[in-house]
């Protein structure tokens, strides 16, 4: 095997694909990366067995082909200290090594064999579901959903996105059971309805990638595994099994109290005054009266508090109602219009966080914040 490489070109492709590498896996050949030559094509693949990533470069200096495990940390620390030159790459078919050589010298590392890899997971054509997204509605339902899964042992169905799809939309949701979004697009139209669980790892993973991605992203699934499809890129991942909770039955519909706020004004007064919340429960009072909001928190221990008043608009009876401050503060941080509505019907409900303007025409965000006991 024996091919010349641009070495930044390298280099970038390599380090969007090894952050699916573990820092510690169970194989030792997950450590390195997979180099297969074929046809001018050279394809990189990184692997931690729950999720693949492929990455696709056109190699127009090839002098013979073949397959090769490099190792990832090695090849891609060393590829850092290089300024842009071509890097010819020749391996040793009887012992593996590499031989990474430049114009002013050159490098040695063992290679392994590439038979020992894991292949790729194979989405079963009988049961495939396939549908094309435009990478912004991808990113954008990632985006503002994945910070609300869950970390809980107990119930994996909640550790991911549930990704819904029906002939008119796409809707994103997470949830911890203490704070849920709602994220629907208007703009995909598949051919059926079908939904999976996307698991938090590969959500993020695709973020990195989406940014940087102009064409359609071909999505494909069973109940299994999905994979997403980029212009030079591929990811496959094992989903999360099970069924989502029916989320819409938890969404309040009746919610008589209306209150419109500044989002920034109320995000800033909210990570103020939980600097001297009660460190255990972050617990912080939103008070309600005519066209004032107090927003108030102590800790009884420490004896310190914080109170804040803010003007906002408001439609309803006076009320007051707990949150807990981290929450609140993840979802006003992730919401993008300049002002936000927050639907409220008793302090024992759930409350809606809702953008005032949907910032595209084709979003539809609903987020959702359980209260907290406000003690007497």
């Amino acid at each position: 095997m024996k091919f010349v490489v641009s070495s930044t070109e390298l280099l970038s492709h390599l380090q969007l694909i090894s952050r699916v590498i573990n820092s510690k896996n169970t194989l030792p050949i997950l450590d390195n990366f997979l180099f297969m030559l074929h046809n001018n094509e050279l394809k990189v693949t990184a692997s931690d067995l729950e999720s693949t990533m492929e990455t696709t470069l056109h190699i127009e200096n090839v002098v013979e082909e073949g397959d090769i495990a490099i190792p990832a940390k090695l090849l891609t620390d060393t590829l850092k200290e290089f300024p842009e030159q071509p890097l010819t790459f020749i391996v040793n078919p009887e012992n593996l090594d590499v031989e990474i050589s430049w114009e002013k010298g050159k490098f040695n590392i063992p290679g392994a064999s590439a038979e020992d890899f894991p292949t790729v997971p194979l989405i079963k054509e009988e049961s495939k579901f396939e549908v094309g997204i435009n990478p912004d509605a991808l990113l954008d339902g990632i985006t503002k959903t994945v910070f609300a899964t869950a970390d809980d042992e107990l119930r994996p169905v909640m550790n991911g996105i549930n990704i819904d799809f029906d002939t008119e939309s796409a809707t994103f949701v997470a949830s911890d059971a203490h704070k849920l979004v709602r994220y629907k697009r208007t703009d995909v139209h598949p051919s059926g309805a079908a939904s999976f669980i996307l698991p938090k790892k590969p959500a993020n993973l695709l973020k990195a990638l989406l940014a940087k991605e102009s064409n359609d992203v071909a999505v494909a699934f069973d109940s299994k595994n999905a994979s997403f499809t980029l212009t030079n890129f591929k990811l496959v991942c094992r989903l999360v099994e099970g069924t989502y909770p029916a989320y819409n039955s938890v969404i309040p519909t009746n919610n008589p109290n209306r209150l419109t706020i500044d989002r920034a004004e109320l995000l800033n007064c909210v990570r103020r005054v939980s600097v001297c919340s009660n460190q255990a429960s972050n617990l912080i009072k939103l008070k309600i009266n005519g066209n004032q909001l107090t927003v108030s928190a102590q800790d009884l221990d420490f004896s310190i508090s914080a109170i804040e008043r803010l003007s906002c608009q408001y439609e309803g009876d006076d009320m007051e109602i707990g949150f807990k401050s981290t929450f609140l503060s993840e979802i006003l941080a992730n919401i993008e219009s300049e002002e936000v509505v927050l639907e409220l019907a008793d302090p024992s409900r759930a409350g809606l966080i809702l953008p005032t303007t949907q910032v595209g025409e084709f979003d539809d965000t609903l987020m959702l914040l359980m209260p907290m006991m406000i003690n007497a």
